[in-house]
């Protein structure tokens, strides 16, 4: 229970304004927690994604920070990351991540998206300083941690729920990045009763 005072005018006119955001964000966090403690004890480290609501990704991504989860980048200048259609534009894999290594700044770390374990490969070889395993079996997975022999982190991407998000820590990827802790979680239950005093 939280308390607010001040003039009756001021908190009529935000009764509806301000809950919203506070059920929405409680609702990030609420369901981040949840996935936070379903990864526990692996060596798994949740992170959130740019899935988020124009204006509030601030916001949002604070509130995942809070429920446990680690975040990922806030705006696209925050890090690399080579999709599909950036290695069709550039010709291959490793053209890609040459490219975007010429052209970042030298802190900036490069991702490779893979849907693969050829591309795996690829992306150990090629330099990346970290993949993302896009829609991977769990199979696919303990074999990319296989190939990849600890030398570079790998974030396992898609299709990940609570239920099967501990399988996924389990085979052994140092990330597991969430989008729906932000882009479906549902609102939690928040009233504001004004109590007027004499």
């Amino acid at each position: 229970m939280g308390r607010v005072e001040g003039p009756a005018r001021g908190l009529l006119a935000v009764e509806r304004t301000a809950p919203n955001f506070l059920q929405h964000l409680s609702g990030i966090a609420t369901l981040t927690a949840q996935y936070a403690e379903r990864v526990a004890g692996t060596r798994a480290v949740l992170i959130d994604t740019r899935k988020t609501i124009p204006g509030l990704r601030a916001l949002e991504k604070h509130a995942a920070h809070l429920g446990g989860a680690r975040n990922h980048r806030l705006r696209l200048d925050d890090g690399v990351l080579i999709k599909d259609n950036h290695i069709s534009v550039c010709g291959s894999l490793t053209a890609a991540v040459e490219r975007a290594r010429a052209g970042a700044p030298v802190l900036t770390r490069i991702e490779v998206e893979c849907d693969t374990l050829r591309q795996v490969g690829e992306a150990i070889g090629a330099g990346a300083d970290m993949i993302l395993l896009d829609n991977m079996g769990l199979e696919e997975m303990r074999q990319a941690v296989a190939l990849s022999g600890g030398r570079i982190p790998l974030e396992a991407s898609g299709g990940v729920r609570l239920e099967n998000i501990r399988a996924i820590a389990e085979t052994g990827v140092d990330f597991i990045s969430v989008g729906r802790i932000t882009q479906s979680a549902p609102a939690v239950d928040i009233g504001l009763d004004a109590v007027i005093k004499a």
